[in-house]
């Protein structure tokens, strides 16, 4: 809407300027007016094809380096949901985190169904009595890193923002639930580290972002120090992509 209005106020001036001098410069100087008319134009019309198509230009370059940084993002809860299977608890250091990764096992098991006696009910009614138990059989192990990555050694670099030379920041703790202590953590980073090439303008409009279809706020992020929560904070259609 801004942008139609500067167009229509930019006509008008020009209109003006034309009168203006088609009214009051003398004929034999009119070439002179011209010239500038005609350079100011050029310049005129250059800003206004910017501001219409450096907005179309941020939102593609933003989803390409945005996916880049979701994809890094959806490893690293990867890694921490098989940390927190395998341990009880999340991890907030890199060094650790990646260690984890290549050396720990699942352990693999089964579960059944089976029928045993109740020794308590069959002494008290004289005759046998069952119920019903649930056995888990130990099958083996398998690797995190296998079942993970498969033959992708990129759990090695998720924690570098990509397009930028910075990493994402982890944290990792529990919070209080009811009676319990609950683990969490939270992996994110500034959304301008990866903007930091983009015109200032809109990349502050960016970081104010308040929408159903924008990953809202200032950090693109995963998870959540403040409550139960291992999602992303980006809109579904980059979950649709992958």
């Amino acid at each position: 809407m801004i942008t139609i209005l500067l167009i229509v106020l930019t006509i008008v001036a020009i209109f003006g300027i034309v009168k203006l001098i088609d009214k009051f410069v003398p004929q034999n100087k009119k070439w002179i007016f011209t010239i500038l008319f005609w350079i100011s134009a050029v310049f005129i019309g250059k800003a206004i094809y910017d501001s219409v198509l450096e907005p179309i230009k941020f939102k593609v370059i933003k989803k390409e380096r945005y996916t880049k940084v979701i994809n890094n993002l959806r490893d690293i809860r990867d890694a921490e949901l098989a940390h927190k299977a395998v341990t009880g608890k999340y991890n907030g250091d890199w060094n650790s985190l990646v260690k984890f990764i290549d050396t720990a096992r699942y352990t693999l098991t089964q579960r059944r169904d089976t029928t045993i006696i109740d020794i308590e009910l069959s002494k008290q009614f004289g005759i046998d009595m069952f119920k019903e138990k649930v056995l888990i059989d130990t099958l083996g192990t398998a690797s995190v890193k296998d079942s993970i990555f498969k033959n992708s050694d990129r759990y090695k670099t998720m924690m570098n923002i990509p397009g930028a030379d910075a990493k994402f920041t982890l944290k990792a703790g529990e919070i209080e639930k009811g009676n319990s202590m609950l683990p969490v953590f939270e992996a994110k980073m500034e959304k301008k580290l990866v903007l930091a090439d983009q015109p200032a303008y809109l990349v502050f409009n960016e970081s104010e972002t308040i929408a159903v279809d924008g990953v809202n706020g200032a950090y693109i992020s995963i998870g959540s120090m403040e409550e139960i929560n291992t999602n992303g904070n980006w809109p579904r259609y980059y979950d649709e992509k992958k």
